[in-house]
């Protein structure tokens, strides 16, 4: 994963061959590949520039130039009217030399005086973090191998968390800048394989937080940022299915968890002199069918994001406990909280956007209630949200459940079952798929195609119970609500039998794979990014990154014979027929620690192999990336127009 050209030389061949092969049957779409990608690249503003974000005595941003694949991060004194900025890091510059070139982290101390940031130049996600000296603007004659995720605790020390040899997050160093990183001192090392760490700090710059755990399951240790020599302290120790998050305010923590069966979570205060679980006080209570995703801590505030029946909510509280939402009308829409970095603030800023509007971010003030646009995401070729249509319909279920589904159209779009119908799904890990604005898929509903979101559970759009019911032996209500989503829009002439291309990626792929060998007669296409197909073998694999942090999603099939059962009763890999198959487009990255490449590659050569139709079946393998495809704004457009032009393709 480190280093894609190792790839041993006959795998190399077979998934060129593939790649070659993949080159032969799309070449009829070449012209219209181009066309998307000049389509796509039109909604894009070139120059673009974040709303700066004020810490300190500098405002903070970045910005793309005219051209540019990457950001360039600067700043600019809070109080400088001339706006005389300091460019901090011009990741186009550091970019120049590698075909693959990802930033994670961009995080300057808390006194201004030094930046970390970090590169991948695999795809494998092992981030070399640089220490950048903001008074000369060089990088210190060291680097930090393998970094997670890092914290300032002040000017001159940091936290971080080291993957180790398989890929996991399991230890947190402490490092004084300018010193030998060899000489790191290891404040924290979990020995349960299922379990991930991670670093942050609190708003206040105060604490810095130590964090372990798994799908269903956290611990959280704390270290004053003013005495980051200290060891750390536990605030709750690690229990069955307990999880929680921590910031801070004031003289408490502030939390938000599942304790006490708040199986949809709620939030508490606890002392800093006394934070365990017993000293646990409900600040916001459990409500049943309330999802409490993330919440934002400011010196008097408390924001949070929530969601009830797919539709997510905006409130907060002041600290005299009074309580305001902010309400919005369209019948589908997402937001995103954007809190800033000063804790003493009285606003924050949201991003509100939905599958017809492109974003808008705006300030809020708490105190006034006032909501002020700062920033209109422009389509320079042009964009009417009058021309589309976004509605929710809902769909039954095998059981009877009701399953939410977000539609996108052109308002000229006939609603007779002749419009062909992308139709995309998740279901797992509890995420949440939004209603957001996309430009990209405006190339296919601009081209007469209904562009569906089937919520199905797996996710949370509906309450913890909406992903808990998708679990372990359950996992197949994943792939009942999809189908479901599929006849509902049949049903209702959305679309028709056979004119349907599903979509998914990573264990959105596991859905596509099962779904495809469940009912196959009534696609028309599917498309499998970096698919989770050979799950039983995977899950069997404890060696592998992430498979024991699986086990709470899966069941643990190395231990138990009914998690085995049930995985390989569902697993695509293991479940291919003998029978006919619509077209697939399948994707795999070489240096993918995530979903190894060989899952998509043997899932294809198998299927290609027991499929009885004449059908295309593509892979399409990039050599010199991982998971998540080419970086950069505008190389990444390729990979969008190709699912594009393959799905206009196969139902044309």
């Amino acid at each position: 994963m480190r280093e894609p050209e190792l790839l041993p030389g006959d795998i190399k061949a077979y998934l060129e061959a593939e790649n070659d092969y993949y080159q032969q049957a799309m070449a009829g779409t070449e012209s219209l590949q181009q066309e998307l990608v000049a389509e796509m690249r039109a909604r894009i503003q070139e120059r673009d520039e974040a709303i700066p974000d004020r810490h300190g005595p500098y405002l903070y941003s970045y910005r793309y130039n005219d051209g540019s694949e990457h950001p360039v991060y600067f700043r600019i004194p809070a109080d400088d009217t001339n706006n005389n900025e300091q460019v901090l890091l011009d990741v186009n510059i550091e970019a120049e030399q590698h075909d693959y070139f990802d930033h994670d982290l961009v995080e300057h101390s808390p006194d201004h005086k030094m930046l970390a940031w970090s590169r991948d130049t695999s795809g494998a996600e092992y981030f070399q973090v640089h220490l950048r000296d903001l008074e000369t603007g060089k990088d210190s004659h060291y680097v930090i191998e393998d970094v997670e995720t890092l914290a300032w605790a002040n000017g001159t020390t940091l936290f971080y968390a080291r993957v180790d040899e398989n890929h996991r997050a399991n230890r947190i160093f402490r490092h004084t800048v300018g010193s030998d990183p060899a000489d790191d001192v290891l404040v924290f090392e979990e020995h349960d394989t299922r379990f991930s760490c991670g670093v942050d700090t609190s708003i206040s710059g105060d604490y810095v937080f130590i964090t372990t755990g798994m799908n269903d399951q956290d611990e959280v240790w704390y270290v004053p940022a003013a005495k980051p020599d200290e060891t750390p302290t536990l605030i709750e120790q690690r229990t069955d299915r307990l999880e929680y998050s921590v910031d801070h305010q004031g003289d408490y923590f502030i939390i938000l968890t599942n304790a006490d069966n708040a199986d949809d979570f709620k939030v508490v205060k606890t002392p800093i002199a006394n934070p365990a679980r017993q000293h646990w006080q409900d600040l916001i209570v459990y409500q049943s069918g309330r999802m409490i995703h993330a919440i934002e801590v400011f010196k008097d505030w408390l924001i949070w994001l929530e969601s009830e029946n797919a539709l997510p909510r905006i409130c907060f509280m002041d600290k005299h406990g009074d309580t305001k939402a902010i309400a919005f009308n369209e019948e589908a829409y997402s937001l995103g909280l954007d809190t800033g970095l000063e804790y003493n603030a009285d606003n924050f800023r949201f991003e509100y956007s939905s599958p017809t509007t492109p974003a808008q971010t705006y300030q809020y003030d708490m105190h006034t209630g006032v909501r002020t646009l700062l920033k209109e995401q422009q389509i320079p070729s042009g964009h009417k949200p009058s021309d589309y249509v976004t509605r929710r319909i809902s769909a039954s279920a095998h059981d009877g459940e009701v399953v939410p589904v977000t539609l996108l159209h052109h308002r000229d779009t006939p609603i007779d079952g002749s419009a062909p119908c992308l139709l995309y799904g998740y279901g797992s890990y509890g995420a949440s798929i939004p209603a957001y604005f996309s430009s990209n898929r405006l190339s296919l509903v601009d081209r007469g195609f209904v562009y569906a979101i089937a919520h199905v559970r797996g996710g949370q759009e509906k309450g913890r119970a909406w992903y808990e019911s998708a679990k372990f032996g359950n996992k197949t209500n994943t792939f009942h609500d999809f189908i479901a989503c599929a006849e509902t829009l049949i049903e209702q002439r959305y679309t028709a039998s056979r004119k349907i291309v599903i979509h998914g990626g990573s264990a959105g792929g596991l859905l596509v794979g099962a779904v495809l060998n469940m009912r196959p007669e009534i696609l028309g296409g599917a498309i499998a990014d970096v698919p989770f197909v050979d799950v039983l073998n995977t899950i069997l694999d404890d060696s592998l990154p992430l498979t024991p942090g699986e086990w709470s999603q899966w069941g643990n099939p190395i231990e138990s014979k009914k998690a085995f059962d049930d995985i390989r009763a569902y697993s695509p890999y293991d479940n291919l027929a003998s029978t006919d198959y619509p077209p697939v487009l399948v994707t795999a990255g070489v240096s993918d620690p995530r979903v190894t490449y060989w899952e998509p590659a043997k899932w294809v050569a198998r299927l290609r192999s027991v499929k009885t139709d004449n059908n295309v079946l593509l892979l399409k393998t990039n050599m010199t990336s991982g998971h998540f495809g080419k970086t950069g704004r505008f190389a990444g457009l390729e990979d969008s127009a190709r699912s594009t032009a393959f799905a206009l393709n196969v139902v044309e």
